[in-house]
């Protein structure tokens, strides 16, 4: 049930992104829905051989580079998925970070400590 809920959380989360920001879009709220296990998926799989891949230079910014390869991990998702379009790499690192915030205060307002 949980995972349902952090589901619904971040798409919703990115629905109303797409809404304030003018470099994000998606063609309807069902393709926010597959965004939410697109972006799961390729944090399950991709995400962790990037930072493995790229621990010299997080090292070296000092934890920064992780915003970027989220930023990759979302222009990533875009262009798997045909219904959601990206406008640039700024525009996906502005996302990604309104997208971990607005999803972690979401999650700590709706989910159950159980």
């Amino acid at each position: 049930m949980n995972f349902i809920i952090r589901l619904l959380i971040t798409a919703i989360s990115a629905f109303l992104l797409s809404k304030i920001l003018s470099g994000v879009h998606f063609d309807s709220f069902g393709a926010t829905i597959i965004f939410a296990i697109v972006l799961g998926l390729l944090n399950l799989v991709v995400k962790p051989v990037l930072s493995i891949l790229s621990l010299p230079i997080t090292i070296l910014t000092l934890g920064l580079f992780s915003f970027v390869i989220n930023a990759l991990i979302i222009m990533l998702a875009a262009y798997v998925m045909g219904s959601m379009q990206v406008d640039g790499f700024w525009w996906a690192l502005l996302f990604s970070i309104l997208l971990s915030l607005v999803t972690s205060a979401f999650s700590t307002i709706f989910e159950s400590n159980d």
